[in-house]
């Protein structure tokens, strides 16, 4: 069933129609950073809400998170508590916020809180919701081989991203995508989304549709064990599971050369379309097959091969498959985790 919004529902003080919108925004990683822009420009920001700064890169220097920074550079008010204890809460609702609006922002968000502005708070997930609520919602509709995948706002609740939808927006993905193209795409869509429904929740047209929670699919936040190539696997899975950890945490094997063994990152592959000359026993899933067309190594799969077209040795910049042979020797073999066992 779908029900209008009623943003007079909610209101505990009177404000003009044509009063500018005050917004608390919440997000931290990249991904938030173009909603932030774009709600910056037509709304009063009265603050940004992002996780604290974390270490990194080498020296492991203290960084403030992407929205952080694009924060400061908006000359935003910035806050970064660690969890929403009673002295955040209240400092929030000095604020007096007419809407809270999340993307990405990976704290939970009590309940109490959730209903302080009068309008609510609305929630940009990055998939067609009920499917891939969760962590990793487009590394999994990747994974999944899924062809579209798009954006919701949604109203938030107690629940994890089980709230009634506002709008959302469709994109296909393409045979080309991974993980870090789609991300960039669906930012950009959840930031004019956002846009949209925004008007829409303050004049009440806004049109709330409940979720089918028998149709949620969750998808769980991403390990790097997972991330291990597995060669018994067919080669439409394997592909697709290189792309959907491509850029992070970058699909992996170990392979064996003489007395070595060294992780080596796959960033991208395709279906081998020459058949190599073998260096083992061509056919077996696992197999090192030879160099393959563009000159990237050739491992059989289950129903075919594969052909490693950009991979990252350990401690090594990222490099075409051609040039990866050229600069090293062809493995003996691959060690599956099988062998390590």
């Amino acid at each position: 069933m779908t029900v209008m919004a009623k943003p007079q529902d909610r209101s505990s003080r009177d404000r003009p129609a044509s009063a500018k919108l005050r917004l608390v925004f919440m997000g931290t990683p990249d991904f938030a950073v173009p909603a932030l822009r774009v709600l910056a420009a037509d709304y009063d920001i009265v603050a940004v809400y992002c996780q604290p700064p974390r270490p990194k890169g080498r020296g492991m220097r203290l960084t403030p998170q992407a929205v952080h920074q694009a924060a400061d550079e908006l000359e935003l008010l910035v806050r970064v508590p660690e969890r929403f204890d009673q002295a955040a809460a209240d400092e929030l609702a000095r604020l007096a916020p007419d809407l809270l609006v999340v993307v990405a922002y990976g704290l939970i968000l009590p309940e109490a809180l959730l209903a302080l502005p009068r309008l609510g708070a609305i929630n940009g997930h990055a998939s067609i919701l009920p499917r891939w609520r969760g962590a990793a919602p487009i590394h999994r509709a990747i994974e999944a081989g899924d062809k579209q995948t798009g954006v919701s706002v949604m109203m938030m609740d107690k629940g994890l991203d089980t709230g009634a939808v506002i709008l959302e927006r469709h994109i296909d993905i393409a045979d080309t995508d991974t993980t870090g193209t789609l991300h960039d795409k669906l930012a950009h869509l959840t930031a004019t989304a956002l846009a949209e429904a925004i008007p829409m929740l303050a004049d009440g047209s806004a049109a709330l549709t409940p979720q089918d929670h028998d149709q949620a699919i969750y998808a769980h936040k991403i390990t790097d064990a997972e991330a291990e190539l597995n060669f018994t696997h067919k080669t439409t899975d394997i592909l697709n599971k290189v792309r959907a950890f491509s850029p992070w945490p970058a699909a992996w094997m170990m392979i064996k050369q003489g007395d070595k063994s060294q992780r080596l990152n796959v960033l991208a592959a395709t279906t081998a379309s020459a058949k190599p000359t073998p260096t083992t026993i061509a056919g077996k899933s696992g197999a090192i097959l030879g160099k393959g067309e563009t000159g990237g190594m050739v491992i059989a799969t289950a129903d075919g091969a594969i052909e490693l077209t950009q991979v990252k040795p350990a401690g090594k910049a990222s490099m075409s498959g051609r040039d990866y042979l050229n600069g090293y020797p062809m493995p003996d073999h691959i060690i599956t985790a099988a062998d390590r066992d």
